[in-house]
């Protein structure tokens, strides 16, 4: 079932080499089934997802703990041949900056994103506001950083 939360998080970056910052991108697109049957292995892992957009919805804007007001979020649910995953798109902080989802319901998109599996703690936005995690959540969602539109 699709969850309306948002977990909050952060790039992820690595160093690699002589300290050279480097974002984690995954190469080969993973099924969404493989995710949720394992969602402890990909917790806070980068990963490239192909799937249709489904129930796309707008959120209000939200305050972060420390005060700072987000705006233009949304979440959709995406699909692939093997299941269905919350997608979640964090909203731009600070500025009230209104802005459309950039998802079209039934468009096919790659994307990038860092899962976030269930009873890890945190915050997640919800629509009656922020919220801590608990260990019944059993949320599995992404954070989208980057969509793509697959051109086929």
């Amino acid at each position: 079932m699709f969850r309306t939360s948002i977990y909050l998080t952060g790039l992820m970056l690595t160093l690699v080499g002589a300290a050279t910052p480097t974002l984690l991108w995954a190469e080969e697109p993973i099924g969404i089934q493989q995710i949720l049957e394992e969602p402890q292995v990909y917790h806070l892992r980068h990963v490239t997802l192909h799937g249709t957009v489904r129930d796309v919805q707008p959120l209000d804007p939200y305050t972060l703990p420390n005060g700072t007001n987000c705006y233009g979020a949304y979440l959709f649910r995406l699909e692939d041949d093997t299941s269905t995953l919350a997608v979640a798109v964090l909203g731009i902080c600070g500025k009230p900056l209104i802005r459309d989802p950039e998802v079209e319901d039934g468009a096919r998109v790659e994307v990038s994103a860092t899962i976030q599996a269930p009873s890890h703690g945190g915050y997640y936005l919800s629509f009656q506001g922020l919220k801590v995690v608990t260990e019944q959540e059993g949320v599995v969602q992404a954070v989208a950083d980057r969509i793509l539109p697959i051109v086929e």
